[in-house]
């Protein structure tokens, strides 16, 4: 998607002409998932999709100052997707999930078909908030032809604990988060699967 799809509102904000979480499938007819990046690799800014206004991405503010991740830069690319929504009951929080894209920094609000390969089971605060991980699948990735998550270990040692180090950290020493274990891809699809199910728009 290129940047003139966007108008710029402000500093802070980057608005579509479309819905992110109504108008955009959570996957497509040849089985890859639509991730919306809110937040490229590498950057420390924390952006996500309005609960107000899905058409529009705004940096996030905390006691009135814009959010920054006060560690290293994202470990790939971070965003979700639309059309999900996991309740409490099945472990989720009512909000679309979480996804990580592994690979070279893209744009955000790009919308970017990616094939979801496991995540990470995390607690946050107490309560459950998994991330899944996923490949792009365009040529110029390393990865596209990564199909699980067993295979990324294998192919790409470190890439996993990479991420769970940063997650695991990105908060602070005492920033209330868990990472208790690896998602296979199975168990991914599944999440996934519920979290479709249950979305209303």
């Amino acid at each position: 998607m290129a940047a003139n799809d966007f108008d710029q509102v402000d500093t802070y904000t980057i608005k579509a002409d479309f819905d992110y979480l109504a108008d955009i499938p959570s996957k497509n007819d040849n089985g890859t998932v639509n991730a919306i990046i809110e937040i490229p690799a590498g950057s420390n800014e924390k952006w996500e999709v309005s609960k107000n206004d899905s058409s529009i991405i705004n940096w996030e503010f905390k006691n009135g100052q814009p959010r920054i991740v006060q560690y290293l830069g994202y470990p790939g690319n971070y965003g979700t997707i639309p059309s999900t929504a996991l309740p409490k009951s099945l472990g989720g929080d009512g909000d679309p999930l979480d996804i990580l894209v592994l690979g070279a920094a893209l744009e955000r609000g790009s919308v970017v078909p990616v094939r979801v390969i496991g995540g990470l089971k995390m607690l946050d605060g107490g309560e459950q908030d998994d991330k899944l991980i996923a490949v792009p699948v365009v040529e110029q990735s390393p990865f596209k032809d990564v199909e699980s998550i067993e295979v990324l270990q294998k192919n790409y040692p470190g890439v996993v604990e990479i991420a769970q180090t940063w997650f695991a950290n990105y908060k602070g020493i005492d920033g209330g988060i868990e990472v208790e274990g690896v998602m296979t891809s199975k168990e991914a699809s599944n999440v996934l699967e519920q979290a479709i199910k249950h979305y209303k728009p």
